[in-house]
């Protein structure tokens, strides 16, 4: 089942025009969102990013979006697929109405969320090898725009297609200024003996739910330094550790860049903290 504009429906059913703007724009904006036993996680930062997000795309954001009625949007959804009593992953996508070319006829927006079954309730620490590589056939910009859920993500499709021919489980994106933004599909953090950096918003890296998080545990804690500072495609080799973050795996360690193994020690430590966090948000 589809929630299309406050409206359930049959996937099937389920059906936007060709003409839709974010079809043919990428004039839209996406959350992915974990929902454990009818609990969304992270809600509070999953709104503020996306209403972020429509105002960076110069949408008119509804009267009627506040927190506890698109909180309810999600709940009805998640009930309709009968996965209250499960861990789910939504996508909640907002795109501005169609009508116009480049110049939009309106401002006005619609929205569908769709929900799918996700195994465990709460992130798992994956063992499994795990190898990357650089992208360099295309740059991601430094800037706003490229710290949004946009539906245009070139970039990143290009990047995986690439990362699947040549047998790496993912890539590392960089920007116009050659430093190392984020991962395909979430942000990246290095560390080295108890420093703990990950690259800066202003330098391009999406502005990821787990990613704050993340920060707002090193900050607090005695245990590591943390620095938001430029990453050079050189520091990759000399970082003890890697990892990348994200709504759907929480942490995924890396095993190996190039002829550089990792170990993941302190993706182990943070991954039980970021779970005590879930469970308190």
């Amino acid at each position: 089942m589809i929630n299309l504009e406050g409206k359930i429906v049959n996937e099937k059913e389920a059906k936007l025009s060709v003409f839709n703007r974010g079809f043919a724009y990428g004039d839209s904006v996406f959350e992915t969102i974990r929902v454990i036993n009818g609990k969304i996680m992270f809600w509070e930062d999953h709104y503020f990013r996306l209403m972020a997000s429509m105002r960076i795309m110069r949408m008119e954001i509804p009267s009627n979006f506040s927190p506890e009625f698109l909180e309810e949007e999600i709940k009805n959804i998640i009930t309709a697929n009968k996965l209250d009593a499960s861990p789910a992953r939504v996508k909640f996508a907002v795109y501005r109405k169609q009508g116009g070319y480049y110049t939009p006829a309106t401002r006005e927006v619609g929205y569908v969320i769709s929900v799918e079954k996700m195994e465990n309730p709460f992130y798992l620490f994956n063992e499994d090898f795990y190898e990357i590589e650089l992208f360099k056939d295309h740059f991601v910009n430094s800037g706003l725009l490229s710290t949004i859920k946009s539906n245009n993500r070139a970039v990143n499709v290009l990047g995986s297609i690439y990362a699947n021919e040549n047998s790496y489980d993912n890539c590392l994106i960089l920007n116009e200024k050659k430093s190392v933004v984020e991962a395909l599909n979430g942000n990246i953090f290095l560390v080295n003996g108890n420093k703990v950096k990950t690259p800066p918003i202003s330098d391009g890296a999406l502005n990821g739910i787990i990613r704050k998080q993340l920060i707002n545990i090193l900050k607090k804690s005695d245990n590591y330094e943390f620095e938001e500072s430029s990453v050079s495609p050189f520091e990759l080799q000399k970082a003890d550790e890697i990892f990348i973050t994200n709504v759907a795996v929480g942490i995924q360690p890396v095993s190996k860049y190039r002829k550089k193994e990792y170990s993941s020690k302190t993706a182990k430590d943070l991954l039980a903290k970021l779970n005590i966090q879930a469970r308190l948000g």
